[in-house]
């Protein structure tokens, strides 16, 4: 991977695809790859179990089909309980990444319970566990030839500026940036961007609408029904500087996958072109980055 434009990636749940329960409308897999390839996608991550074939080689089939790379994929697993061990899950997933030559597992610290809208105080048994979870996860990933990244994420037991610098300061596994769950987790991803890129691996690029995320923070509105209500805007929409983020990753000699994740929850199937719009919408506007950085 080379040029900027080259490593723009797409991902499930910009077509509202989602693990969660009652998320909404759910694409099937045909639709949504091809629409990837349509608007000139050339990646994409796997999205939720059950999205693409469970089978490893079928998994690998699936997207080599329809012309598309595998990036990896997001896994949320419980890290933080001492009597539970992540590593025969995640140990499966990566049969998935290998066959389908993938090249990263993006980690979520999960709660345990389903959703985003709440989360539960980890106490220090917990925070070690995790951090000691990540780096061994780490380990097992290397040996199968996959970077292992975590993921800040809303709702997970990584959410707010001090987890992040937690899992900075007590462990070494990378992150993964994603623009929009720091925002709304109270993380300036600009600053994180600018201070941190050696330890960015992955990049979910996301844009938001920093009023709705506010709303979030303050306990206005639930996570959920902020992201129902469009809280996430094509990139060039919102209120973050992403031409500063890509532009510091570039620089830092970043030469990951922009990944395009704008979180959408459909109630229906649209009658319309649906989320295809607005995911040609940031591609047009991570292109005009591209030129410029």
């Amino acid at each position: 991977m080379t040029e900027l434009a080259d490593r723009i990636a797409g991902a499930p749940i910009s077509w509202g695809v989602c693990e969660v329960p009652g998320w909404g409308y759910q694409y099937d897999a045909e639709t949504v790859l091809a629409q990837m390839r349509e608007v000139g996608i050339a990646a994409t991550e796997f999205g939720p179990d059950g999205f693409l074939p469970d089978d490893p080689a079928e998994k690998a089939k699936a997207l080599a089909d329809r012309g598309l790379r595998a990036v990896g994929g997001f896994v949320p697993v419980v890290l933080h309980d001492p009597s539970h061990d992540p590593a025969p899950e995640i140990s499966q997933a990566l049969e998935g990444f290998v066959a389908a030559g993938a090249s990263t597992l993006v980690l979520a610290a999960a709660t345990g319970e389903e959703g985003y809208d709440d989360r539960p105080v980890l106490d220090a048994t917990g925070w070690v566990t995790m951090l000691a979870n990540l780096d061994r996860l780490a380990g097992i990933a290397a040996a199968a030839g996959i970077r292992a990244t975590i993921h800040p994420h809303v709702g997970t037991m990584v959410e707010n500026a001090d987890d992040v610098r937690r899992v900075l300061d007590g462990s070494a596994i990378g992150l993964t940036l994603d623009t929009g769950h720091l925002l709304i987790g109270g993380v300036d991803p600009v600053a994180l961007a600018l201070e941190h890129t050696d330890r960015i691996r992955h990049t979910h690029l996301k844009d938001v609408d920093a009023a709705w995320a506010a709303k979030v923070q303050s306990g206005v509105v639930s996570y959920t029904d902020a992201v129902r209500e469009g809280m996430y805007r094509p990139l060039g929409q919102g209120d973050i500087d992403l031409t500063t983020i890509v532009g510091a990753l570039e620089k830092a000699g970043y030469d990951g996958w922009y990944v395009l994740e704008q979180d959408t929850i459909l109630p229906d199937r649209p009658t319309d072109e649906g989320p295809v719009t607005d995911v040609r919408a940031s591609i047009e506007h991570l292109r005009h980055i591209a030129e410029a950085v």
